[in-house]
């Protein structure tokens, strides 16, 4: 077709067949016996002609974009040996036609749109070595005929809407090296079939809803195993100890399941361990031993993955943490009991990218150490006892893209060290017991998309240089010591979506902030905002939550848009408010009768009535002092008139004779 002239421009009369991009031809008949088209950006529907290549023996059209069925003319290629159309669009079901083709060795259809069952005919194709349905849209239950396939050494079905339990026939298969049933809606407990399989190398169960106990002899039963997935189910019971056995086991994982039990130490024994992820189950008792694996693994010298989050972990931190492979590069004991320190030491493990210990009872300080860990992208140390300062050293962590320190009891003032993260994401120290001001270089780091100061005891005003947060959706500085303006230029971080400002000493009005179109949250409450409540509040069409409550707003509450909803929308405690709807249960605004004359005779009436005022005042003043000033002269005038009387009316006193 003209959308694949580009990929098979070799394709003409110009040149003979069997020199055409793709194309072998044999030696002898120049027949075509291979088509290798994969990756060709090729478009359309296979053809139905293609089932008259009858010396084909391999087709490959993997890794195109190929639509429509497979044809059923393709059971016609009777010589076919391998075929793969893995990484196309197909849809329809497996035509049964297609296992006529019984000589093939190998049929990869991984990652279609394919659907219906898996045949039940596929047990005509004796001699295949290699089947792989995974990543389509299958469902039902796997055929019992599947055991016939004795010759199958790499089976794959993840990735589909397969259910029920696994076959017994499967145990046939004994010469399995690869088995993937991941990502289904098989169920029953652990398929006894499978520890027929003594030659498995790769098992996948991840994500089925099997459950019951593994075998105690698990390991002595699987020994070849180098790849064992058994996450996202509900197995139970503990975890065999032979698993040691498997000397070249390099993953395991069985996450996400219900194990019980501990740890054990005998982990230590797999020199070629790189993965083992045990989070999420209930291993562990609470208690002081439940650690002693950590020391075992630092045997493990190839480990990269360690994950045992989220069990029932206790136990001090031992210092042989800081043991465990150089290798190490993501390391999760979240979740659990542990209690102790972080012992100086971590900084050995130098190629770390992921450290979380949070939601333990970690206590003392985060060691200086902490700085050697330059590859670190990830550091959760949450909701743990931890204290002391934030080291400066942290912000060596250059590539740091996620902190969380908050909900522990930090003290002292932010580093401002960390504004050396210039890649840092997600910045969360709140719930501490920090104090100084914000540092300017932590508001100057353009790729903050989440940053979270609150419920500390920061001081001083929030920093003006927040224009280049462009990226930021979440700010919160609430319950701390803030107080000033807000910055003019919060209006420009325009991917806002939280604001958290409550509990603080803002004053003044709320800045121009109309360009936050896309805010879900705003609060503003328990600060000193003034002046009228912005009207453009009630456009934001996707806000969720706008508190305004106590402060010192004044004027008429909006009643348009969001303002509507009083769920929405909260303005208690501001006693200059009034109107709005009513369920807001404001007073009602007093509407004042609007003059017909200009504002300069306004202005003229205004300034003639404040000097009345003051000439009434005035007159009223002068006439109390008048009238004080009589009473006292009268009051003077009176004792003088007495004085003389009693000069003047002196009776003189007879003389004697």
């Amino acid at each position: 077709s003209e959308e694949n002239q580009d990929a098979l421009s070799s394709w003409n009369n110009s040149s003979p067949l069997c020199n055409w991009k793709g194309v072998t031809c044999g030696l002898k008949n120049k027949r075509v016996t291979r088509l290798n088209l994969g990756g060709c950006q090729l478009r359309g529907m296979i053809s139905p002609s293609i089932g008259n290549i009858s010396f084909l023996i391999s087709l490959n059209l993997s890794d195109n974009s190929i639509g429509g069925t497979i044809p059923y003319e393709v059971g016609n290629l009777f010589r076919l040996k391998y075929l793969n159309i893995s990484f196309n669009f197909l849809e329809g079901e497996i035509p049964d036609n297609l296992f006529n083709c019984s000589r093939l060795l190998d049929l990869d259809l991984w990652h279609n749109h394919l659907g219906g069952g898996v045949p039940s005919e596929l047990e005509s194709l004796e001699k295949l070595e290699t089947l792989d349905f995974g990543a389509n849209n299958l469902r039902g239950k796997l055929p019992a005929s599947l055991g016939n396939l004795t010759s199958l050494t790499r089976v794959r079905f993840s990735e589909n809407n397969l259910e029920g339990r696994i076959p017994d026939d499967l145990a046939r298969l004994t010469q399995l090296v690869h088995l993937g049933l991941g990502e289904n809606k098989f169920s029953g407990g652990f398929p006894p079939s499978i520890y027929n399989f003594s030659s498995l190398e790769y098992l996948n169960m991840f994500g089925n809803v099997f459950s019951g106990s593994l075998k105690p002899d698990f390991g002595n039963l699987l020994p070849k195993l180098r790849l064992l997935e058994m996450g996202t189910n509900s197995f139970t019971g503990p975890i065999p100890t032979t698993l040691s056995n498997i000397s070249n086991l390099q993953e395991f994982s069985i996450e996400q399941n219900k194990m019980i039990g501990s740890i054990s130490s005998s982990f230590g024994k797999l020199k070629n361990l790189k993965t083992l992820r045990l989070h999420n189950n209930s291993l562990g008792s609470y208690s002081s031993g439940d650690l002693e694996f950590l020391k075992a693994l630092s045997n493990c010298t190839q480990l990269q993955t360690l994950l045992v989050n989220r069990n029932r972990l206790g136990g001090v931190l031992p210092t042989s943490i800081t043991n465990l492979s150089t290798n190490l590069w993501k390391l999760d004991l979240g979740t659990n009991f542990i209690f102790g320190t972080i012992p100086y030491g971590i900084g050995n493990l130098v190629s770390l990218q992921k450290l979380v210990l949070r939601e333990n009872l970690l206590t003392g300080p985060l060691p200086s150490s902490i700085g050697k860990l330059s590859r670190l992208v990830f550091l959760n140390l949450t909701s743990n006892r931890m204290s002391g300062e934030i080291p400066s050293s942290i912000g060596n962590i250059t590539w740091l893209e996620k902190l969380n320190l908050s909900n522990n009891s930090f003290e002292g003032t932010i580093p401002p060290s960390l504004g050396q993260c210039k890649y840092i994401l997600y910045f969360r120290i709140g719930s501490n017991k920090l104090n100084g001001t914000i540092p300017q270089e932590i508001m100057q780091i353009q790729s903050l998309v989440y940053l979270d100061l609150s419920n500390n005891s920061l001081t001083g005003s929030l920093p003006e240089y927040i224009k280049p947060l462009e990226r930021l959706c979440t700010l919160s500085v609430a319950h701390n010591k803030l107080y000033g303006h807000l910055p003019q230029v919060l209006g420009n971080c325009l991917s806002l979506e939280n604001l958290y400002l409550q509990g603080n000493f803002f004053y003044g009005d709320i800045p121009n902030i109309k360009g936050l179109m896309g805010a879900k949250i705003l609060d503003f409450s328990n600060n000193d905002f003034s002046g009228s409540i912005p009207g453009y509040f009630g456009n934001f069409s996707l806000l969720e939550y706008l508190n305004l409550s106590i402060n010192n707003f004044e004027g008429e509450v909006p009643t348009e848009g969001k303002f509507r909803n009083a769920t929405v929308v909260l303005v208690f405690g501001n006693k200059y408010l009034c109107g709005g709807i009513k369920e807001l249960k404001l007073n009602q605004c007093i509407v004042q009768a609007q003059p017909s004359h200009s504002s300069g005779s306004k202005k003229v009436t205004i300034e003639l009535s404040i000097g009345i005022a003051l000439l009434l005042i005035v007159l009223v003043m002068a006439y109390i002092s008048l009238c004080w000033f009589r009473k006292i002269k009268n009051n003077q005038l009176s004792s003088v008139v007495k004085n003389l009387r009693r000069t003047v009316w002196q009776p003189v006193k007879p003389e004697r004779s």
